[in-house]
């Protein structure tokens, strides 16, 4: 299935490369956290976007020295019920700061972008044909408004939006 981005499908401009893959002099990747931390001079010095596959049972803090580096970390979900990559995307987020397009990939279902979003994903690149690309579309703009404190785009961690809004209107 093509990557969701702002309620939208997509081609992924990225290809994701195995560890003893040739690099290609050009063009947007994706890389394992080892091919990243062992390759990262060569990674830096070529033309097009770096991404990381950055696994669930890292520590975060691990990508602090590349962040400048990174376009897009990807964190993967192998069971829709396995919550790790969730406390993963909030301490990049949060803690590390950073700030470019985070992705979950794998076997996630639609009613959990909204909660995805709040914590700071930008894009879903779902394993599942289960669900039609309109299911999709409906779950990546279903909610706009949230009671919590959730993750906005180049700002960071934002009041509730719901809460902003009532404070306006009065």
């Amino acid at each position: 299935m093509p990557l969701l981005r702002n309620g939208e499908f997509l081609e992924d401009s990225f290809i994701t490369l195995d560890d003893d893959a040739p690099l290609p002099p050009s063009g947007d990747i994706i890389v394992t956290r080892d091919r990243l931390v062992r390759d990262f001079d060569a990674l830096k010095a070529r033309s097009g976007a770096l991404g990381v596959l950055f696994p669930v049972d890292g520590e975060p803090e691990e990508l602090a020295p590349y962040l400048g580096a990174l376009a897009l970390i990807v964190l993967p979900f192998e069971k829709f019920a396995d919550g790790r990559a969730y406390s993963i995307a909030r301490i990049l987020r949060a803690r590390v700061g950073y700030g470019g397009e985070l992705r979950a990939e794998g076997d996630i279902l639609p009613d959990q972008i909204a909660f995805m979003r709040q914590i700071g994903f930008d894009s879903f690149s779902p394993r599942s044909d289960r669900y039609s690309e309109d299911a999709w579309r409906r779950a990546a703009t279903a909610m706009t408004l949230t009671y919590q404190t959730g993750y906005v785009a180049r700002q960071g961690f934002a009041p509730a939006e719901i809460f902003e809004l009532r404070r306006q209107r009065r």
